[in-house]
């Protein structure tokens, strides 16, 4: 199991140790579709953003508030990550788990602590797709989000890390993001759709927390969310960041989470 970067070629070249830094190659350099892609990173913790689109928040009305006058944060445990195709799997005697499909922030090697939004692009690495698989009964009874969105695998992160959006020529203020259950459309959306967007909310965090390398931030999710079980095929897309999938099992289930090959 190692970090790698993948070429415009479809070549991902191995590298040694961590991404963050200088990178250093081994030489080694494999076909795409010869490796299996695990989680891009495995984070000391993924901070994740509520009630950050208003379309979120109207379909959801009554059961999570009104908009928040400042960003809504909770924290979901490095247990739940798991990578591109693996399972979501649904815990025992729940019906109600839903997707919820995110731009997710990688924080880069010199981290954030105290940073104003102007500082806080200097502290990202890159951007990826994640899904803040939630149970929403649990979410509604509980009070506070802990359990409904901390079981074992409710945090799919992937298919990669894209480090330089603005070399192909996006802006992660805008990107157009989507998910599928089945092939059936279920959420569409814009980052532009953002109540606080990328730089206030790393700033906003770390004024809270210290962010560490690798660490993750789920920036919220546009209207569409909706169930999901098992024997369903979930896709989120992010323009220029691929598209993430996931299938959904039972709780019995075994799933692999970890870093990346």
């Amino acid at each position: 199991m190692s970090f790698g970067v993948l070429d415009g070629d479809g070549q991902v070249a191995q590298i040694e140790g961590h991404p963050f830094g200088q990178l250093s190659f081994t030489g080694a350099r494999f076909a795409q579709a010869d490796v299996r892609l695990l989680s891009p990173i495995l984070p000391s913790k993924v901070v994740c953003v509520g009630k950050n689109y208003a379309d979120h928040i109207a379909e959801m009305k009554g059961q999570t508030g009104d908009a928040p006058s400042e960003p809504l944060l909770f924290l979901k445990p490095s247990t739940s990550v798991i990578g591109p195709g693996d399972a979501i799997r649904i815990p025992p005697r729940s019906t109600n788990v839903h997707h919820e499909a995110e731009l997710a922030v990688v924080i880069g090697a010199r981290g954030a602590r105290n940073v104003s939004p102007e500082q806080a692009p200097a502290s990202i690495f890159g951007y990826t797709i994640g899904n803040d698989v939630t149970e929403r009964d649990m979410q509604k009874s509980d009070g506070q989000w802990t359990r409904a969105k901390g079981f074992d695998s409710f945090c799919p992160l992937g298919p990669w890390i894209e480090t330089d959006l603005a070399g192909v020529g996006l802006d992660p203020a805008d990107l157009a993001i989507s998910c599928t259950v089945d092939g059936e459309p279920r959420q569409n959306g814009r980052t532009s759709q953002l109540i606080f967007g990328v730089p206030t909310l790393i700033s906003y965090i770390s004024r809270v927390m210290t962010l560490l390398p690798g660490d993750v931030v789920l920036t919220g999710t546009p209207a569409g969310v909706g169930p999901i079980r098992p024997g369903q095929r979930v896709e989120c897309t992010i323009e220029g960041l691929g598209t993430l999938t996931n299938s959904v099992t039972g709780a019995d289930a075994v799933s692999t989470a970890g870093g990346s090959r």
